[in-house]
């Protein structure tokens, strides 16, 4: 009695796709365990005794046909080819069950009329083996050999003493329509498998790049945040370190700012981490006039008071950040200036300074804005002009 249990649990701990894949292939196992049967049916009916020898070679080459059939459906499954030699073994051991079947019936019922036992021989055998090739094979060629079979089958009835032509042409016709409809309920099931293993690794592609997207966000999001803090760090303390040297009193005071910068740089990072972050334009942009202050270069800010909706705000905050970094980190030591304007349905962030080195090349920082402001319906410029580097960030007001 554990043996339920444990195995109702095996099944629970499978997924979906597991599942339908375990259900799709017992499928084809269990109607191709049914082949022997068949044979033995068909056979039995009309059987004529001819030793035991014979009987015992019609089952060999029988099971033969059937396990041949399974490798040949368990390579489908599992490599999505058609091994030659399992393949060529069912199609000789088949014929061969054909051969015995008719050796095996005199071909004539009790009443002496003709018994087409080969016809039916041949379409449970040609059924069998073309449901093996199904796993990999296309409906289009199974349908032509569900007809070649038809033929086969049609044939031998033919070449049985009183039947008729048109009889032996609606015994193949049946038979290759029979086996056409079997093939096609098998190969729907694999088709069905392929879209469930396809919508199961589409999945997985989905969760990827969510995973992917986030740690892009992540990152930008702490680029974004530290770039700004880490810069203006490194340059208060190298003006403490020159305060320290001269004795400066103003020393302690650089080292309480550098102390609380760290500070506010940790509960950022900490709320970047958690995902929950606002962004207030105004405050940046008196962040940014105080830190470009604090490093020596004299900032104008105007159209700080212009009224905009929280998610400009946010955007152009990130704008701010990302473009103070750049002054800090390019800039000649020049003045800056940061203008907000709105109108015409949209609100411009302009920020300009004179920039030395590679500040005309597109970096991570700015990759990251013009993603943000594309996002938001807005968009990025930024270049050098008349000597300086010119930062223009329009999103809509």
């Amino acid at each position: 009695m554990a043996a339920v249990p444990g195995l109702s649990r095996w099944w629970s701990s499978r997924s979906d796709t597991d599942r339908i894949e375990l259900y799709t292939r017992w499928s084809f196992y269990v109607a191709l365990a049914g082949l022997p049967f068949v044979v033995v049916t068909v056979v039995a009916s009309e059987h004529r005794s001819r030793g035991v020898g014979w009987d015992v070679a019609l089952a060999a080459v029988t099971l033969c046909t059937t396990a041949a059939c399974v490798v040949l459906t368990r390579a489908g499954f599992r490599r999505g080819a058609v091994p030659h030699g399992p393949l060529a073994v069912a199609v000789g051991a088949g014929a061969a069950t054909v051969a015995v079947g008719l050796f095996l019936t005199d071909g004539r019922d009790a009443s002496g009329a003709p018994y087409p036992a080969g016809p039916w021989l041949v379409g449970a055998v040609g059924a069998a083996v073309l449901v093996a090739l199904s796993v990999t094979t296309p409906y289009r060629p199974l349908s032509w050999l569900s007809l070649a079979v038809g033929v086969v089958a049609g044939g031998l009835a033919a070449l049985r003493p009183g039947v008729p032509v048109v009889g032996s042409v609606v015994v193949g016709l049946s038979i290759a329509v029979a086996v056409g409809f079997f093939l096609g309920a098998f190969r729907f099931s694999v088709w069905l498998l392929d879209v469930v293993r396809e919508q199961d690794r589409t999945r997985g592609v989905q969760a990827q790049l969510a995973v992917a997207e986030e740690r892009l966000r992540f990152a930008r999001d702490l680029h974004d945040v530290m770039g700004r803090n880490l810069s203006a760090i490194a340059v208060k303390s190298q003006l403490a370190e020159q305060l320290v040297r001269r004795g400066r009193p103003e020393a302690a005071e650089e080292v309480a700012a550098i102390g609380a910068l760290a500070g506010s740089s940790l509960a950022e990072v900490r709320e970047v981490v958690r995902g929950y972050r606002a962004v207030d334009l105004r405050s940046e942009l008196a962040g940014a006039r105080s830190v470009l202050r604090a490093a020596g270069i004299d900032c104008t800010v105007t159209g700080e008071d212009v009224e905009l909706a929280e998610g400009a705000q946010v955007v152009l905050g990130w704008v701010v950040r990302e473009a103070v970094t750049n002054v800090l980190r390019h800039g000649s030591g020049g003045p800056c200036t940061i203008a907000v304007a709105a109108g015409g349905g949209e609100v411009s962030l302009t920020v300009t300074n004179t920039a030395t080195g590679d500040a005309g090349a597109w970096g991570s920082g700015l990759t990251g804005l013009s993603e943000r402001l594309a996002e938001a319906g807005g968009r990025l410029s930024a270049g050098r002009r008349d000597g300086g580097f010119v930062l223009v960030a329009e999103v809509p007001a």
